[in-house]
């Protein structure tokens, strides 16, 4: 990759070409229960390379505005959130959920003043358990997304989120390799909860440990196909989501839930991994979701109080090589997402790709690459990126059982884009 193309793709800020592009999506800025009642505490939001605030109104409406007071720049997180609005601790400057700056107590006979006092700010909206919001031009905003994750039950998902210290960028394209599976995650697989009694994937899994990979183009993003060997002239596949611009779908085990991440830039040296695992067909059992909580399958165990992980890289990750030399782990970090983001972080804050070398089974990174910077290039031309569409997101992964002789994408298209509440297509 030439240097200049790094550039683009990994620098997300409010004038760079791949940061419009993230603007013109509905992303995860917070999750509900960081704001659970009307009136409650505001939280800080950091998000594509801008400072905001986010909060929750007397009537139960939702702001995201800049996190700065226009009088003298004092955060607003300091602000007392109370009869519908948030009001600055320093002169007692208030602002409603758009960002109109409703009162200035020192002014109270000049209301032109105070209509010119305006925050940027965003809209932020309630669905499957996360505050979405949309940071793009008004006129191009599009409907809301509908993941399937986001559409089941309460009682069908899970969402937790993560910060990751490195660029969305690298993070989101382990996502998609699923070459490392079968070596960084290989002793892990047998022992999480969350891939208990998936006898069969496991041994088709580690039973070729040299996958064939094809990508092909959805409607969103990508189809990303590993194909293993299997008996009776058959190939496993193990097919891949990936929507635009950072949203995949890992394909299931058993009766196992979906998971899926979501990966949206903070700054162009941080991100918030998402993390979601759902079932389209039945609740969620208290044995899963108790796993899902104590940080197991695709979660982490997290400092109090905070989404940064127990195990980071001021501690090493917790790296145990005595389990790494005895086999309990492959890597000796415990637990898959952070197995993930150690090596991910390993890179440095912004990997420098100029420097790498790409093999075959890297097919699904190339494509995606090309993929955003395309959608870019064409947003500067006025047109609409991939998987802004929610017909885009109604998709689910899948691992499926073909004949050799069939194209896996149109073998497993209905799976691929499936009814709603249909059954999970898995081995």
């Amino acid at each position: 990759m030439r240097a200049e193309q790094n550039q683009l793709l990994t620098r997300t800020g409010p004038d760079t070409p791949m940061g419009q592009l993230f603007r013109r999506y509905w992303l995860p800025a917070l999750l509900a229960e960081e704001l659970p009642q009307p009136d409650c505490p505001p939280v800080r939001v950091r998000i594509l390379g801008e400072r905001l605030i986010a909060f929750r109104d007397t009537q139960n409406r939702l702001g995201l505005i800049d996190e700065f007071c226009a009088h003298r720049g004092v955060s607003l997180w300091f602000g007392r959130n109370e009869e519908n609005g948030l009001r600055c601790s320093y002169h007692g400057w208030k602002y409603d959920i758009t960002g109109q700056c409703v009162e200035i107590p020192s002014e109270p006979n000049n209301p032109k003043l105070c209509q010119r006092m305006k925050l940027k700010g965003y809209p932020l909206i309630e669905r499957g358990g996360v505050l979405w919001t949309y940071m793009g031009p008004a006129e191009a905003k599009p409907p809301l997304p509908e993941h399937e994750w986001a559409m089941v039950p309460a009682a069908n998902r899970f969402v937790s989120k993560r910060w990751q210290e490195c660029n969305w960028l690298q993070a989101m394209e382990g996502g998609i390799d699923s070459s490392h599976v079968s070596f960084l995650h290989r002793h892990t697989m047998k022992v999480d909860p969350m891939f208990k009694g998936a006898t069969q994937s496991h041994k088709l899994n580690l039973g070729d440990l040299a996958p064939h990979f094809e990508v092909v183009e959805s409607p969103g993003g990508l189809y990303i196909g590993a194909r293993r060997n299997a008996e009776d002239d058959k190939y496993y596949w193990r097919i891949t989501q990936w929507i635009m611009p950072s949203f995949t779908l890992i394909p299931p085990r058993g009766d196992h839930p979906i998971g899926g991440h979501c990966w949206v830039p903070m700054d162009d040296e941080n991100c918030w991994a998402w993390s979601t695992n759902h079932h389209a067909t039945r609740a969620l059992t208290r044995e899963e979701r108790d796993a899902m909580v104590a940080g197991k399958g695709i979660h982490v165990p997290l400092i109090p109080g905070t989404f940064r992980p127990t195990a980071n890289k001021d501690n090493d990750y917790l790296m145990d090589r005595q389990a790494q030399k005895e086999g309990r782990t492959f890597s000796g970090v415990e637990g898959f997402a952070m197995q993930d983001a150690s090596v991910q972080e390993s890179m440095g804050p912004i990997q420098d790709r100029t420097r790498e070398n790409l093999v075959p089974t890297d097919q699904g990174i190339i494509m995606a690459r090309r993929r955003l910077i395309k959608a870019a290039q064409e947003l500067d031309k006025g047109i609409q990126p991939p998987g802004v569409d929610p017909a885009h997101t109604r998709v689910r992964s899948a691992s499926v059982l073909l004949p050799r002789s069939a194209a896996f994408h149109e073998a497993a298209e209905e799976a691929l884009m499936p009814e709603p509440g249909s059954s999970h297509a898995t081995v």
